[in-house]
């Protein structure tokens, strides 16, 4: 690590982010740990060891939640913070592209500027007879974590988490994300 990081495991990694959107007033709702070897394949020889943070709301619909994704491997560490919307069926929201293209643009209009941003539509159905328009839709957008702030340590890990899910908030205000939730009983 360059410039002398606090960040050189996964849990002050971990910590930061936390820190950081439980500051923008999202709860905790989980955490998971993993470990891993691979022996053969691609990334021979190297160990990994990866968290999965599980944040949301209560004044949020459950369909609603940000979720954090943490990497150490023997090349460093790296991460991402995700907005994560379950939407209506298929049938209700209508063709995919034209729903990824509304995100895309709300997205790049609303989330902070010099990031990678990936947007993702992911649809599906827990049976092959279940038909086509009962479909499943989740939508995620994701703001990665840059080496950068890695390098700057802890402190700024933090603010780029809370000012991520600050950005995610506004996002969910945008008519083209608005209409992803349900309907607002009164």
């Amino acid at each position: 690590m360059r410039g002398g990081s606090d960040l050189v495991t996964l849990e002050p990694l971990l910590d930061a982010v936390r820190e950081g959107v439980e500051h923008a007033e999202w709860k905790l709702s989980g955490l998971q740990k993993t470990t891993s070897q691979e022996f053969e394949g691609r990334w021979a020889g190297e160990s990994t060891r990866s968290a999965y943070l599980f944040f949301h709301r209560d004044d949020l619909p459950g369909c609603v939640s940000v979720e954090a994704f943490l990497d150490e491997t023997t090349r460093g560490l790296r991460g991402n913070l995700s907005l994560v919307l379950d939407g209506p069926t298929l049938g209700v929201l209508g063709g995919v592209p034209a729903v990824l293209n509304r995100v895309l643009r709300a997205a790049s209009e609303t989330l902070p500027e010099g990031y990678r941003t990936p947007v993702a539509v992911r649809v599906g159905v827990p049976e092959q007879d279940v038909p086509a328009d009962q479909a499943d839709v989740q939508v995620r957008i994701k703001l990665l974590i840059p080496m950068a702030a890695v390098e700057a340590g802890g402190s700024a890990i933090t603010a780029l988490a809370s000012g991520a899910v600050r950005a995610f908030e506004r996002l969910l205000e945008r008519p083209e994300v608005a209409e992803l939730l349900p309907p607002v009983i009164e």
